[in-house]
């Protein structure tokens, strides 16, 4: 079972919001739309995905690496690693 299962259905509500979002940023954009105000929703939409993925990192956390921890060795580094290396990634982007 995956961290976020028992939010899945929170989390599928929210990416078909950003679906959506991402849908009229491509009209805005054949309707030859102001550019400030693309990028205002590009901002946005980007905001949007950095909010599912900070749930889905908490959800990871939370449930995931705190079971790998539970059990201790080899798989509880991995599961740390693999969180860190997750985060490394949201902060650069």
């Amino acid at each position: 079972m995956v961290g976020y299962t028992s939010n899945k259905e929170d989390v599928q509500k929210r990416l078909k919001r950003i679906e959506g979002q991402i849908r009229g940023l491509q009209r805005m954009v054949d309707e030859d739309t102001y550019c400030i105000d693309v990028l205002t929703q590009v901002s946005a939409a980007t905001k949007a995905l950095q909010s599912v993925a900070l749930q889905l990192l908490g959800d990871h956390l939370s449930h995931c690496v705190q079971g790998a921890l539970a059990e201790g060795g080899t798989a509880a580094e991995d599961k740390l690693k693999e969180a860190q290396a997750a985060i490394e990634r949201l902060v650069r982007s």
